[in-house]
Formats: structure tokens, sequence, C-alpha cells
């Protein structure tokens, strides 16, 4: 579905899914820089009533979805304004993302349950700015295939997913040599395992680069963000697993290069930032001036690159493991590890035995090349449980 662009004066209708989080207020500062060429028409948060009302009085979507039956019951109907109609619960998100009014779908909401919500948008025909990496993790075959049987758009909204596809826009793919995805090294860059026995939770929330949420700052700690993210580039490019690969950048100044065979190596390179790739989505092809900061060359310092240490943060090669096997792996590990973060954030389970207990998980689940939606939503549930199982960090799953 090819979308309206902004240079015939028309505006570009969104539905922002996950709205009250990071990257759904990011989404709402870009609106704020282009109100004539973006305007909001539904907001859908988990739980934060309070701030989505706060918002729904600024944008006056239509629609407003809390998708937690608890908070909808607590929410005070008098502070939403009142052409906006407030619902609640899984089907009134899919509905707002199916709506045919919405040309743009936002995909913010954090983790799996962002799964829903893309998959109306596209069995729509919508364009989907898609910031839930956790989508592709968990269903990237039927995802894609899903967008091109109903003529939906995907638009990456992850930075480094973001920069390779502006690298890769309009090159041929017969001499791509490899794709290679950024990291900061999260705030334990050269630490040994040895040093990270004690880790408590506020500790690993302190990113020394971006500023997230608390489920995706815990993964960047333990590289299972990056992991994810390989996984995701599998499915939206159609490469393999050994054509992407991981540098550790701490100044998260260059988000993505590609290598093609003749040597070259093209970045893209831009200050840490959500804005800019948020923009980008949304107003493509177009590329004006907005609210993202801009590279100060006069103070611009060394870049560093440095190979990833698998043996301190093992959840990375999870994340190549279930990239090249595809299937049921991605769905599971991705799950797993979303319980496996909430226990360590709940001061349950140790910092370092989050990848050891995913790895546990993924090697035990039954295996299947060619899963159903079902299927991989049945695998979703079991490995969060398995996960609730784990007793100590060094015995092993209960079967």
């Amino acid at each position: 579905m090819p979308l309206v662009g902004p240079e015939n004066g028309k505006c570009r209708r969104l539905a922002v899914l996950g709205s009250t989080g990071s990257i759904g207020r990011s989404t709402l500062e870009v609106v704020r820089h282009f109100p004539d060429q973006l305007q909001v028409v539904g907001l859908a948060a988990h739980r934060n009533w309070k701030l989505l009302a706060e918002q729904c009085r600024e944008f006056r979507p239509s629609w407003a979805v809390l998708a937690d039956a608890q908070a909808y019951a607590e929410a005070d109907q008098h502070l939403f304004p009142r052409e906006t109609r407030v619902r609640w619960g899984p089907e009134a998100v899919a509905e707002l993302a199916s709506r045919a009014d919405v040309d743009i779908v936002v995909a913010a909401i954090v983790g799996a349950a962002g799964l829903h919500g893309t998959w109306a948008a596209l069995e729509a025909g919508k364009t989907v700015a898609l910031a839930n990496k956790e989508t592709l993790v968990v269903a990237g075959p039927l995802i894609l295939e899903l967008a091109s049987q109903h003529h939906g758009q995907l638009l990456p909204v992850d930075s480094e997913h973001a920069a390779l596809f502006q690298l890769l826009e309009g090159r041929p793919r017969t001499d791509l040599v490899r794709l290679v995805l950024t990291a900061s090294g999260g705030p334990f860059r050269g630490k040994q395992a040895a040093e990270l026995t004690q880790v408590t939770p506020q500790q690993a929330l302190q990113h020394p680069t971006w500023q997230m949420g608390p489920k995706i700052t815990i993964d960047s700690a333990t590289l299972m963000n990056k992991a994810l993210e390989v996984i995701e580039a599998r499915w939206l490019f159609d490469v393999s697993a050994d054509q992407i690969a991981v540098l550790i950048h701490p100044e998260s100044m260059v988000h993505a290069l590609v290598e093609w065979a003749d040597g070259s190596v093209l970045a893209q390179l831009s200050p840490p930032d959500m804005r800019l790739p948020i923009q980008a989505a949304l107003l493509y092809p177009s590329r004006p001036a907005g609210p993202a900061r801009r590279v100060d060359w006069h103070k611009l310092g060394p870049l560093h690159f440095e190979p990833p240490d698998l043996e301190t943060f093992p959840a990375l090669s999870l994340g190549y493991e279930a990239a090249r096997r595809g299937g049921t792996c991605g769905a599971v590990l991705n799950a797993a590890n979303e319980a496996a973060v909430a226990r360590f954030l709940a001061g349950e389970m140790a910092f370092l035995d989050i990848p050891r207990c995913c790895r546990a998980v993924l090697e035990a689940h039954p295996y299947e090349s060619r899963p159903s939606l079902e299927r991989l939503l049945t695998l979703d549930r079991w490995a969060r449980q398995e996960v609730s199982r784990w007793l100590h960090p060094r015995l092993h799953l209960i079967p």
C-alpha cells in the first residue's frame, strides 16, 4: 500500500501502539515537530492510563486503548477528551491497528505482546513502523508472508535495522557480503564473568549511551538485545546468519555497516537518538530536518570497534543459533529471555543465569522447522513456564 506523501499536503494518520513507552514517547515528539504531516488517530498503552490520558488531551485521537483490564477499570474516564473513545484489551489493540483511517501503525509494544497488533496491521495491509523486534524474532517467516499476501509494508525503527535499510535501499543484493550490527556493549563492557556474579538490577540498568525501558536495558547488558537483532536482521533482510556480524562500538555513533564484494564498506552514522529512525519510517522516503540531534563534527572524537566477548556474554551465541535453525527457536528464546529478565529484575535470578536459563529452555524445547502461529504461541507459554521453574543457577530445569 503506497504511503500518502507529505509533499502533497496530506497528513499521514498514525496509530501508536505502546505510546507511553520510550519509543512511543519519542514518536510523539516527532509528531509534534511535523503537525502538518503527521496526525495521531489512535494511541494504545499497557497500563499507564494517566500518561495515556495526558497524551490524548494533547493529540485528541479518536481512539485510546488500554491493554490491561485492571488499568482500564482504574482509569478516570473524565480525564480523557470527549472525542476519544477509550477501549480495553488485546482485541481492541488489534482493531485499532486495522482501522480504515490509519495509514501507519507504530508497533512499539515491548516483547512478544507486540506481535498481535503488528499481525492485525499487516493483515489489513497497513504500513508498520516496526520498533518491536520480538515480532520478527518470534514469527519472522509468517510475518513476512503475511505482509506479502496483504500488500503491507514493514519499515524498521530499531536504530541498527533502520540503518541497514538505508544502506541497502536501491542496491542489488548479489554482491552483498556482510551486514554488521553495532552494539554499545552496555554497562559491563570489558568485564569478565567473575566480575559479574553479584550484579544488581540497579547496576544493570545504568546504560552508558541510550535511555530505554528496563527490559531492553537489561537485554543490552547481557547482549541478548543484539542476539534478538541478529534474528530480526536474518528475516527482515533475507540473509543467512553467517552473513551477519556484530561489533562492539561504545560511542554508538555508527549504527550499522554493510560490506560488499569489492571490499567497500558503507556505514550509517548519527548521534544515538531514536527520533531519527522513527522520523525516517514515518516520513519515508522524505528526509526533512527534524528534532533529532546532529553530528557535531568539531567535537567528534575517535570511534572504537572491537569484537564481542562471547565467553562473558554468551547470549549472543544463542541468537546466532536461533537465526541458523529458525523454526521455533526464536519464539522459545525470546519467551525464555523475557521471563528470565523479569525474574532478574524481581531479584529472583542472578544476572549471569539469564543466558544459562535461556540455553536450557532452548535445548529442551520440542523443535519444529515450520511451526504455525498457534504452535509458536503455545511454545511461548511453555518457555515462560519453564523459566518459572528454574530453581537454582547451576542445577537444571524440572522436567
